[in-house]
């Protein structure tokens, strides 16, 4: 099998930098080059000491490496522009960014069938926090009232986060109706944002990573499912599978439970 080659964009942030790692790690898999904004330089040294890569402020300066896969950790601003020009030049993609609205969802899924490419983009690459909506999708059918506390780094961009969001819909989406919400006379902004019947409360502070709790109510009892993300590393089997996946498929696939075999059984 030939080497999947791949160009890291936002390769100088801490998601870039594991991304580059593991795939370093990885036997069919090569990094061929990397975008950084702001970079300063114009080489990357490899990890693995095999040698270094092109790095460039622009994915535009990068496509002379022929790269099949893109792997995009950045921000939502820094994406699209970036997914534009990959599509025009036939490359696929895997996306991690966060904050992407609706329609540039949509705009994916145009650019993958009109260029016939394949792409790859999930709220969380973490195999154990699509395992955590799963189950709460499962425990959403039977039990009427769920609120979601979300804990990131005091750098995350987005609120609610994305995972956070996505779990709401989902949850929404197996029961077939909206939650029940607390009955209360007035609304309190310190009771979190509602999505789909379902309070959404953030909280953002130094010395965390990435934590989910799911609490779902019912009489007499309470149910609690809680992912934590420990280290960036945790990103990587579900990064990896789907750079794997990506070169072997055409249109878009949002949602690491798609690769998982687990989205018909939620």
């Amino acid at each position: 099998m030939e080497l999947i080659r791949v160009v890291v964009h936002g390769a100088l942030g801490r998601m870039g930098r594991e991304v580059i790692n593991a795939v370093c790690r990885e036997e069919g898999m090569q990094i061929v080059g990397a975008v950084e904004l702001e970079s300063g330089a114009n080489s990357l040294p490899l990890p693995d000491g095999s040698g270094s890569v092109l790095l460039t402020a622009s994915l535009e300066d990068t496509v002379t490496v022929k790269p099949d896969v893109m792997v995009d950790f950045t921000v939502a601003q820094a994406t699209m522009p970036a997914v534009r020009m990959a599509a025009n030049k036939g490359i696929n993609m895997v996306i991690g960014t966060t904050g992407l609205t609706a329609a540039e969802i949509e705009e994916l899924e145009y650019l993958a069938e009109t260029y016939q490419i394949g792409v790859v983009t999930a709220p969380n690459f973490a195999l154990g926090a699509v395992l955590m909506i799963h189950l709460a999708k499962i425990a959403a059918k039977y039990m009427d009232y769920a609120e979601i506390i979300e804990l990131h780094h005091e750098r995350k961009v987005d609120a609610p986060s994305g995972t956070a969001l996505s779990t709401a819909r989902s949850m929404a989406a197996a029961k077939g109706k909206p939650f029940f919400c607390a009955d209360q006379k007035q609304a309190y902004a310190s009771r979190g944002e509602r999505v789909e019947g379902i309070n959404v409360h953030s909280v953002r502070l130094p010395g965390m990573l990435a934590h989910q709790e799911v609490i779902l109510g019912g009489p007499g009892q309470t149910l609690h499912i809680r992912h934590d993300t420990i280290s960036r590393e945790c990103f990587m089997p579900g990064v990896i599978m789907a750079i794997k996946k990506v070169v072997e498929h055409k249109g878009l696939i949002y949602g690491l439970d798609n690769l998982l075999g687990l989205e018909d059984k939620g």
